[in-house]
């Protein structure tokens, strides 16, 4: 099905909340459908019952929303496309069942569970290659399956395998695919309680939906035959089949949990930026060339093509996605980060912190912390000490390492007689306190870190004079006043 305009479908699963290599699908299906001006559809495949998970959905839909990944058709939902549920297209599968069966090209069965796993433990027993099925029921007679149909046995309907010869396809990405199909089972279409398997559910509905393209996770193409062998039985026309490079962690094993959060939602939570992920999740198996890697949106779409995924294996690296979220952050003008950095400040600062947070004063401390920064959940527990009243650190972080207590104190307080008088500006503040240092005969660098100690309750903090300046004259001669009395109390050696 090459001809006509590309419709490109994204099938996910309920089964669990969408991980990364499952929106990277979507994503390139998504950027494909855009640069050829074409169709992509969402469709929840939602027949295996007894896996559903509750929320899967949702997350699945806010995630591709978050990205900005929007769907061209549906049911009609509130306004705007709902996706396709399979759930709600039985119907369609049972027919196309009983068709196939009308044809000859598939057959109920009525093993029992029980007999199917007696089956397989048999075949282990004989170390024989293991199959899913033995065909028990392949060529029972009419009036054998009429008996076990009076026993009121619900059957499966399975698909008659060629039991010779080969099966072919062309892949987009790997080329010439070719399978025997003596190593293919007869695998079910429809089970017990009437749903479809993927297997038939896809097949239908690829068709019905005239999706042209077939873009998925490696993983799939083992299916592949059995998919053309069911297109070819129906007399369809099949799709031409894509399938996706895996994606590994840096060890270079199959990705999972360990590699760094699975679901797009954490991410999300996380306070990654939709922008730097698809970025970042666009060059898992694509690339434009062997330099470039930041792209906006609009330059995804102009250049991605399928002949420029990779055949081999995609490397997840939290590093690079971490500097690219950075990168991003950086990007943005103080107001966007302040709109953006707001509701994480809003969780992450304790209770004791008044609300509602002032826009303005955040966008104060923006452009202290925004080179820092790489993602937006590490804004409050970097920059808390803005917003609370009193600090809590131990006192012996003000004496550095190369300062006595008699040296801190006698700074804290002349910093606090110098500062009453001092205009609460960078520039003016660094003025003030690098004369006072040299009157003290204090180093600069020990000098400072004390003023820090005392002002932030960090040892480590953005730059000092900026951040007194956000902080304001009255809160900074309070925290001094506190630090030296603290220090008074609490050190006891001098050094």
């Amino acid at each position: 099905m090459s001809q006509g305009k590309v419709r490109v479908r994204y099938a996910p699963s309920p089964t669990g909340y969408p991980h990364v290599g499952n929106i990277r699908t979507a994503l390139f299906n998504w950027l494909f459908a855009r640069h050829s001006g074409g169709s992509f559809i969402v469709r929840i495949e939602d027949t295996d019952v007894n896996r559903r998970v509750e929320g899967a959905v949702e997350a699945i839909l806010d995630g591709l929303r978050w990205l900005g990944i929007d769907w061209d058709e549906g049911p009609e939902v509130g306004g705007s496309y709902g996706p396709y549920f399979q759930s709600q297209r039985l119907d369609f599968y049972r027919k196309t069942a009983r068709l196939l069966i009308e044809a000859g090209h598939a057959y109920t069965c009525y093993c029992s569970g029980e007999r199917l796993a007696r089956m397989r433990a048999e075949m282990a027993q004989r170390k024989e290659s293991m199959r899913s099925y033995d065909r028990h029921c392949r060529d029972l007679s009419p009036a054998e399956r009429a008996k076990l149909e009076a026993q009121g046995i619900v059957p499966v309907i399975r698909f008659k395998t060629p039991l010779e010869g080969e099966t072919r396809f062309n892949d987009l990405i790997k080329g010439e695919v070719t399978f025997d199909n003596t190593t293919l089972d007869d695998l079910v279409l429809l089970k017990s309680d009437g749903y479809p398997t993927y297997h038939l559910a896809n097949v239908v509905d690829d068709h019905m939906m005239q999706i042209t393209h077939i873009m998925r996770a490696d993983e799939w193409l083992s299916s592949t035959p059995r998919h053309v062998l069911l297109y070819n039985a129906l007399k369809y026309e099949p799709p031409l089949f894509a399938h996706l490079p895996m994606i590994l962690g840096e060890d270079r094993s199959k990705l999972s949990k360990r590699h760094g959060a699975t679901s797009i939602t954490e991410y999300r939570d996380q306070g990654y930026l939709p922008e730097a992920m698809m970025n970042f999740l666009a060059l898992l198996g694509w690339s434009l060339d062997d330099r470039t890697e930041l792209f906006t949106r609009e330059e995804l779409i102009k250049h991605f093509s399928i002949e420029r995924i990779s055949k081999t294996s995609a490397i997840f690296s939290m590093d690079k996605l971490n500097w690219m979220n950075g990168v991003y952050i950086r990007k943005l003008s103080v107001d966007e980060l302040a709109d953006r950095l707001l509701p994480f400040l809003d969780k992450g600062l304790p209770a004791s912190i008044s609300r509602p947070l002032s826009r303005e004063y955040i966008k104060h401390i923006v452009p202290l912390i925004q080179e820092r920064l790489t993602k937006f959940d590490q804004a409050s527990s970097s920059c808390d000490f803005f917003f609370t009243n009193e600090l809590t650190y131990d006192a012996n972080l003000l004496l550095g390492k190369k300062l006595s207590k008699e040296d801190a104190v006698r700074g804290l307080e002349a910093a606090l007689e110098r500062l009453q008088a001092a205009t609460f500006e960078a520039h003016s503040l660094e003025e003030t306190l690098r004369s006072l240092a040299a009157e003290l005969g204090l180093k600069t660098g020990d000098f400072f870190g004390l003023m820090r100690v005392a002002t932030t309750g960090r040892t480590a903090a953005p730059p000092l004079f900026q951040t007194m300046a956000v902080l304001g004259k009255e809160r900074c001669l309070k925290r001094i006043q506190a630090a030296a009395k603290k220090l008074k109390a609490e050190v006891q050696d001098f050094r």
